[in-house]
């Protein structure tokens, strides 16, 4: 029915994690891909172009804060990052800046929450 939605990658570890958001992100009408660590994060958003990068920090092999500043170092044109994080705390959000991320989320993230950060970088219904 209509447009596809934009495409989303999410990086996250954690099975149930990844299942949860990715349900909420195909009910506010996104496409999820999904990556399970940072090394697979950085090749996929080298292989193709997403709206957005949902890119937990904390993940076995290289943590999201790695893969983040892998990414920005090859991409083409840039893609808005949002970090997906267990620590809410000042330190947490530099460092996720300092890496290159535009925006962040503080895990267990709502529905709610999920919709109107994603709404300010890859809004659904505008490509």
């Amino acid at each position: 029915a209509g447009e596809p939605g934009p495409r989303v990658l999410l990086v996250e570890d954690n099975l149930v994690n990844q299942k949860v958001a990715g349900v909420m992100l195909q009910r506010l009408g996104y496409r999820v891909e999904v990556a399970t660590n940072g090394l697979e994060a950085v090749d996929m958003a080298g292989a193709s172009r997403y709206e957005a990068i949902l890119m937990d920090v904390q993940m076995p092999k290289m943590d999201g804060l790695d893969a983040t500043r892998q990414i920005r170092r090859t991409e083409m044109s840039r893609t808005p990052i949002i970090a997906m994080t267990a620590g809410a705390m000042n330190e947490d959000e530099d460092r996720c800046r300092e890496a290159g991320m535009d925006d962040y989320v503080t895990k267990p993230v709502s529905l709610d929450t999920l919709a109107s950060v994603l709404e300010r970088w890859a809004p659904v219904g505008q490509s």
